[in-house]
């Protein structure tokens, strides 16, 4: 059944490439060796932001690699890491870069399951660099709904009545970061409060055009199962011989991680978010992978090495320049044992 089913949907690729190739869509050659590459699936997806990040899982002994497929400006690579048939795909920086490659993967190769991992800078004091942490739930914490100047909390935002915007995940007040104020009991701040907002979604189990709203987005049961049993794993400590941490860093799972298009380097934001959410890894792209597994129905799973205490103000280095590389490889290390785990699992 699943040969006939891919030789279908290799007739149907076919059929519709010669159509697609007037429009200067996908050539019939592209098409033709997704469809190819689909009858030997199914393939774990893993979906990694940049090449720095890439690097280590290609020079890897646990990796083998087969062919290559460019299309849409991603390049599709077939291999095996630890026998287990894998798709690496480089997203590039930001959600919507990860979003875009993300759909692609999914929509046009056969994948059974989604695992990303990279560097991220770390909210969870209680974490410390070279550190791989495994959460539970992601969210976007990059939509808002920016409070008009006047306004607080049981002022109705614009547009909450129609059910586009809630008060229901709370709000940062700018005012509470003023500094060097004296002499008054209180003070106010121009740019007032902005609230967070929960993604609009619509997942291929529900009717289209109907939208839901998810904000925590869980990772799948299963992959969060597995990756419990690498819970304490150690990791390497050293960049070189000269640049070592002076503990040995470990794998945790975590409760929350989140995802904005900002950089995060900011002490006081990095505290507020980590009191008001119990956030550990903060990164740039994985709540965006997740987003778009849960609404393709996918199993997905993130995995981020901490590269620096976002903000600064801990006693050891904290420059993320410094540690990258040791995070990209402890990040390699977490996905190589997943894996491994994933393929002896009986979940």
């Amino acid at each position: 059944m699943a040969v006939a089913h891919w030789l279908v949907l290799f007739v149907t690729v076919i059929v519709v490439s010669n159509m697609r190739d007037v429009n200067g869509a996908l050539p019939a050659a592209t098409l033709e060796a997704i469809a190819k590459a689909n009858a030997n699936g199914p393939y774990i997806g893993i979906v990694i932001p940049n090449l720095f990040e890439m690097g280590p899982l290609l020079n890897s002994s646990s990796y083998s690699a087969a062919e290559i497929i460019d299309f849409s400006g991603r390049r599709f690579r077939f291999g095996t890491v630890e026998e287990r048939k894998v798709i690496l795909v480089m997203t590039g920086l930001g959600v919507i870069n990860a979003a875009i490659t993300t759909q692609l993967l999914l929509s046009f190769f056969n994948v059974e399951g989604v695992i990303h991992y990279g560097i991220a800078g770390n909210a969870n004091p209680d974490l410390h660099i070279g550190d791989v942490a495994i959460p539970q739930y992601w969210a976007h914490t990059g939509l808002w709904n920016w409070q008009r100047y006047g306004q607080g909390p049981e002022d109705e935002l614009a547009l909450e009545s129609s059910g586009d915007y809630t008060r229901t995940l709370g709000y940062l007040r700018f005012a509470n970061y003023t500094t060097n104020v004296t002499g008054c009991a209180s003070h106010d701040n121009l740019l007032n409060n902005i609230w967070y907002q929960p993604e609009e979604v619509f997942p291929v189990t529900g009717t289209p055009e109907e939208r839901q709203h998810e904000f925590w987005v869980p990772v799948g049961s299963t992959y969060f199962a597995v990756a419990k049993k690498l819970e304490g794993l150690k990791l390497e400590s050293c960049v070189n011989a000269t640049t070592c941490l002076n503990y040995t860093p470990s794998v945790s799972t975590v409760e929350r991680g989140v995802s904005a298009s900002i950089y995060l380097d900011n002490s006081a934001y990095r505290s507020f978010i980590y009191d008001k959410f119990n956030v550990s890894p903060v990164d740039m792209e994985s709540t965006s992978v997740a987003l778009i597994c849960y609404q393709q129905n996918t199993s997905f799973i993130a995995i981020r090495a901490l590269s620096d205490l976002a903000g600064g103000g801990s006693a050891e280095s904290n420059e993320a320049d410094t540690f990258v590389n040791l995070a990209s490889d402890n990040a390699v290390t977490v996905v190589v044992e997943f894996i491994k785990q994933l393929s002896s699992s009986t979940l």
